[in-house]
């Protein structure tokens, strides 16, 4: 089995059994745009820390959790990628004990063209 999997929108992640019976982890979440809600998707970008995650992910980088630049503890900014996920803005692959974020900008676009780049720009200068 591969250390590198992708949760997707709605999917919890699965736990495989691994050798000596022990429980792992793998999963990803993201979305099928024809799936996304606009009002779940304005939740989601509703909040200005899930704002700011977006619009650190806005350049096309992939950052793991730990690499974001948040002024949170780390439970509740797992609850903020826990929101976002599951609205379908991102999604993350797990890589061995990393969850790595990516933005799922082609899917926002696909589906509510303009919508993301007019959040962001509407986003308060830090």
């Amino acid at each position: 089995m591969s250390d590198t999997a992708t949760l997707e929108f709605g999917q919890e992640a699965e736990a495989p059994e691994l050798e000596g019976g022990m429980p792992g982890r793998t999963g990803a979440c993201g979305s099928d745009s024809d799936v996304l809600d606009l009002a779940t998707v304005l939740h989601a970008l509703s909040d200005p820390v899930r704002l700011l995650i977006v619009s650190q992910l806005a350049s096309g980088r992939e950052l793991c959790c730990g690499q974001f630049d948040v002024p949170i503890t780390k439970s509740t900014c797992s609850h903020h990628f826990r929101v976002l996920r599951e609205a379908g803005v991102i999604t993350q692959r797990i890589e061995g004990k990393r969850r790595v974020n990516v933005l799922r900008r082609d899917a926002l676009d696909g589906r509510f063209p303009g919508l993301l780049d007019a959040v962001l720009r509407a986003q308060p200068a830090a």
